[in-house]
């Protein structure tokens, strides 16, 4: 397993005044992605710093920290043996990425995504 990505992710429904608040203290907009029922936006600074904020409703802001592998299966298996319980019945598949926010024994969040590699025909 390797990890590629470790940083927050702020989750709430007010993902504009965030992305503000943020751009304020100097991060940029790197990437958006849209799905169903949420948007993410990506952040850096110019110390190489990164935080992701989704919009999506939820009853309240909550933080995770994003850790984003290069086999999801292999980090699912080993966070549920410790414990952790997935927030949904599988992980979200966008096409692009499959990830899953873990709950840990004592509450805090991880949330899990593997960018699915296209290969070439």
């Amino acid at each position: 397993m390797k990890i590629t990505t470790f940083n927050p992710l702020i989750i709430t429904k007010d993902a504009e005044n965030n992305v503000a608040l943020f751009e304020e203290l100097g991060f940029e907009k790197r990437h958006n992605k849209t799905g169903e029922d949420f948007s993410s936006n990506r952040m850096k600074d110019a110390n190489g710093f990164h935080v992701d904020i989704v919009n999506a409703q939820v009853p309240q802001d909550m933080t995770s920290i994003r850790m984003n592998v290069d086999n999801f299966d292999e980090v699912y298996e080993l966070l549920t043996s410790r414990g952790f319980k997935g927030t949904e019945a599988e992980a979200r598949n966008t096409g692009s990425s499959r990830s899953s926010m873990m709950i840990s024994p004592s509450g805090f969040t991880i949330t899990v995504v593997e960018h699915i590699k296209k290969e070439n025909a």
